[in-house]
């Protein structure tokens, strides 16, 4: 099994800065994908980033240029680092990840985080 904490939301105004973390632990495999999604009220949840156990990363368009997903692989830890950030950012952040061996992968949820942009 695995665990995933997410931390780092909060209140925040337009233009303002989040970094948000997710620690990971338990069961978790050499290849293994991390990524944030999230899910606005109303709306249904979706990636804002990803990246992968050798580094590489992909953003949703809306988020590019502003997000940065990183990785400490020594802690099990993802990041989003969250700058000029935009009231339609507002929505509750999901850390996810994925276990991989073969042919077969492993999904996993952490509980989420609110992220508010509001002035």
């Amino acid at each position: 099994q695995v665990q995933l904490v997410e931390s780092g939301g909060g209140l925040v105004q337009p233009g303002g800065s989040l970094r948000l973390s997710c620690a990971a632990s338990g069961s978790i495999f050499s290849i293994n994908n991390m990524g944030w999604y999230r899910q606005a009220p109303g709306k249904q949840r979706e990636l804002v980033a990803h990246i992968t156990s050798g580094g590489s990363t992909n953003y949703a368009d809306s988020v590019k240029g502003r997000f940065t997903i990183s990785r400490d692989n020594a802690k099990n830890t993802v990041y989003l680092q969250m700058n000029s950030l935009k009231p339609e950012d507002t929505a509750v952040y999901f850390c996810k990840l994925t276990n991989t061996r073969g042919i077969y992968n492993y999904y996993y949820w952490g509980q989420g985080t609110q992220v508010t942009v509001s002035s």
